[in-house]
């Protein structure tokens, strides 16, 4: 990928964007989000801003306006085509215009162009979208307001397209010469528990004593290195809630923004006696980032773990806890790809250990982020019987080719589950959330301290379920009333997590006033359903926020439609759909632009217009040469195939340097970039320029590392000195007719729950794995091993709580 105009020093162009005011309105699950630049041009001739920023992929821009002076023009949807064409005819004569379109190439990428400002005028540009909460491990509901775009790295011979793409200017975020704040305002029927960020806030203010409407504001002096991150916490969040919207007024009857529509709030809870077994089969295969990117750190806090040391203790932790008769495998992607084993193989102790040696050897020394090539071969692979395919992506998410990796993904879909994982700062919402939603399992993103295990755990938990099969849905309204599915049918299901459901209501009853929906699904062929009744009578002042979410939901499964090919006939009749629809709505889609022209008393241009390119900040600290596009709204890189390569510290002739700090361990240096030089994550590195670290030496960690596959702990020094204690202490206290693999393996377990209960979500796998161990040894004395195990380390875990 090339940064056009590279990293500047210190002598910054002047720029025109000056300020960006955020305000979140979150209703329960969903959320509005209204975003105001401000510009002022101070060049001496008329100019041209370009503006590349990203927005989460589930986003709906919904509204653009601009305000130039007391004169206020509202941009309207148009064909994407016929958008810029309007625009380069106003900007010719001298008219003030602004375009807003999505990339051809990743639905979380937006550019704006603000055009022929005047010297000395300011205009004031609106930005809206609704959103849906995405559900996180801890139940809150989670909103990022993207302040990180990485450049998107292109695998060779791959196109970025037209329209989407804009040269870049980063600058240290020091030196950012605007400013951002952010109000938000939550309101849900549940009371809100408390609201957190990995930035600092100002306190939470209720607004009523029911505690279910609240404000927070971003504290001052936000630092532009990483994404404003909410989550809100609601009491009883597992609720099933329906949201009923009235039409639009002046819309058409009939029409998806006159009629009605429902937004289904669902939380499917499974039965006690299928949830208490794990399925013992599958074929787990863990696909894991090892470009330059992933050395760098996990948060900007001191002692922050590398991102590649973070995944190599994940997958201590996975392959710790997978069942004995699965199969498994580990790739490595970069460049590049390569896997540990040439197929899948049996989980047993000896593979396991294998695995393990490799897993301590990785880095992050593959270059660039290929993903399609690995998925590819992994797809090409033959399924083995019985054993259902689980594929697990770990990567900080920047690819070019987004929409190509989506669609291999679709296609695969019947095969596999595929549970997709973002890491760090500037994760391509569309492609983590894509794969997720493509491939029938479930996304999480691991942003400033978060720890990656927990949320890997409980995606693991997910694959281990039972699989939900024959799924329908059946809606019951009143005569007279009709259901227009506007979601996808659901594919999959799991305990516990959310499922969002849209519907267009047509017609009225004049006597019911309820209709309900009900989820039928076999779990472990078992019959299973679940019921959710609402009311018919829409709610007051919702803002067509379901509405516009059910237009997105809509428009993107037809654009995927059209991709996916077929006759030219249908790709057009598919393509006009959208546009239809999405003119209709008011939202956003791939194949339209919204577009706005003051028809002033502008004079025709007859010289070239000065184009600037907002700034953004430059993350420090970015691997191998990635720099870390900035801004909610932040700026975006023109994206290219990739063309040259160099080594660290190695200047070309022409090129001028911009001081970087590299991440890597032992290596600090400055990366020298100009208008025709790569900066990819792909370059090469001097020899010696990675060190592998060990694996931590966390106790837990520690402790871990020593189970067997078969779930159990042999008793060694290693083990007690987790335990704080001696070989000579655990054999004197050890009851005489219990075996030394079984006495320490209660002894783990004891210690799990007695020392480390607040890492449950991370070792609950495992520790169901050794019960079952016990279990199978048929030990009569299991009070008596846990009676002395308690007197030993000085806890009091009861056996039930063992679980045996």
């Amino acid at each position: 990928m090339v940064c056009h105009c590279g990293l500047v020093t210190g002598k910054n162009e002047p720029v025109p964007l000056k300020s960006i005011e955020v305000e979140v309105k979150v209703n329960d699950h969903v959320a509005t989000v209204s975003s105001t630049l401000q510009y002022e041009n101070k060049e001496e001739k008329p100019l041209e801003a370009i503006f590349v920023f990203p927005l989460p992929a589930e986003a709906a821009v919904c509204h653009f306006s601009a305000k130039i002076g007391e004169t206020e023009v509202v941009a309207h949807v148009q064909e994407k085509k016929q958008a810029r064409e309007e625009y380069d005819d106003a900007l010719s004569s001298g008219q003030q215009a602004f375009l807003l379109e999505e990339s051809e190439q990743s639905s979380d990428v937006f550019q704006l162009k603000v055009g022929s400002l005047p010297p000395g005028e300011s205009a004031s540009i609106r930005l809206e979208y609704v959103t849906e909460l995405a559900v996180q491990a801890d139940d809150g509901l989670r909103i990022c307001l993207p302040a990180v775009l990485n450049p998107r790295y292109e695998p060779q011979g791959v196109n970025s397209g037209g329209g989407g793409s804009a040269q870049v200017t980063s600058v240290p975020a020091s030196a950012v010469p605007y400013n951002l704040s952010v109000k938000a305002h939550v309101s849900s029927p549940r009371p809100i528990s408390k609201v957190e960020s990995n930035c600092p806030l100002d306190p939470l203010n209720y607004l009523n004593p029911e505690q279910t409407q609240a404000t927070i504001s971003l504290a001052a002096g936000h630092k532009f290195d990483r994404d404003v991150e909410l989550l809100v916490y609601y009491k009883d969040t597992h609720q099933p809630t329906p949201v009923v919207e009235s039409g639009q007024a002046s819309a058409k009857p009939g029409s998806l923004m006159g009629d009605t529509v429902v937004m289904l709030s669902l939380y499917p809870e499974f039965p006690t006696s299928v949830m208490s077994s794990m399925t013992s089969s599958g074929e787990f295969i863990f696909l894991v980032d090892r470009s330059g990117s992933m050395s760098c750190p996990m948060h900007r806090g001191e002692g922050a773990q590398e991102r590649i040391g973070s995944a190599r203790d994940t997958l201590l932790l996975l392959l710790k806890s997978l069942p004995m008769g699965c199969y498994f495998n580990i790739f490595g992607f970069g460049s590049n790809y390569e896997s540990f084993f040439p197929k899948s193989v049996e989980y047993s102790q000896q593979t396991m250990d294998d695995a393990l040696n490799k897993v301590q050897t990785m880095g992050a020394d593959m270059g660039g982020t290929e993903i399609l090539e690995p998925l590819k071969h992994i797809y090409s692979q033959s399924c083995i019987p019985n054993q259902p395919r689980q594929l697990f992506l770990f990567t900080d998410g920047e690819v070019g080719n987004t929409k190509q990796v989506l669609d291999l993904v679709k296609e695969n879909a019947k095969s596999h589950r595929c549970f997709s994982f973002g890491i760090g700062e500037g994760a391509s919402s569309a492609l983590i959330s894509g794969v997720a939603k493509e491939g029938g399992g479930h996304s999480q993103f691991i942003t400033g301290t978060d720890r990656m295990q927990p949320k890997v755990m409980q995606s693991l938990r997910f694959a281990l379920q039972p699989a939900v099969v024959d799924i329908a849905v059946d809606w019951k309204v009143p005569k007279g009333v009709s259901v227009t599915p506007l979601s996808q049918p659901i594919s999959v299901i799991f305990q516990g997590q959310r499922s969002l459901i849209y519907a267009q209501l047509t017609g009225e009853s004049s006597k019911q006033t309820e209709g309900s929906v009900t989820v039928k699904y076999s779990l472990a062929k078992q019959p299973v359903k679940n019921q959710l009744c609402f009311s018919l009578k829409p709610a007051e002042d919702t803002g067509l926020t379901v509405h516009r979410l059910g237009a997105r939901t809509l428009i993107r499964s037809l654009e995927v439609e059209e991709r996916e090919g077929g006759s030219e006939k249908k790709a057009t009749e598919l393509k006009d759909r959208v546009v239809n629809l999405s003119v209709q709505s008011g939202v956003s889609s791939v194949f339209t632009a919204f577009i706005a022209v003051h028809k002033g008393s502008g004079e025709a241009v007859t010289g070239p217009m000065l184009r600037r390119n907002v700034p953004t900040p430059m993350l420090l600290g970015g691997g191998y040469g990635r720099q870390m596009c900035s801004m909610p709204m932040a700026m975006g890189c023109r994206l290219m195939k990739k063309s040259t390569k160099m080594t660290l510290d190695a200047p070309q002739a022409g090129c001028f340097p911009a001081p970087m700090i590299m991440c890597n361990k032992g290596v600090q240096g400055s990366v020298y970039c100009d208008a025709d030089f790569e900066m990819a994550d792909d370059f090469e590195m001097a020899e010696n320029s990675i060190t592998v670290p060990e694996l931590t030496r966390d106790p837990l960690f520690q402790l871990i590392s020593l189970q067997k596959a078969s779930g159990s702990w042999d008793l060694e020094t290693a083990l007690v000195l987790v335990l704080g204690k001696t070989l000579e202490e655990v054999d004197k206290t050890k009851p005489e007719q219990v075996d030394q693999e079984v006495w320490a393996t209660v002894l783990a377990l004891i210690w799990l729950h007695g020392f480390k209960i607040k890492d449950q979500d991370e070792w609950q796998l495992l520790a169901i794995k050794a019960v079952a161990w016990i279990q199978a040894q048929n030990v009569p004395c299991v009070p008596e091993c846990v009676a002395a195990g308690n007197a030993l380390l000085g806890c009091k875990v009861q056996k039930e709580t063992l679980g045996l």
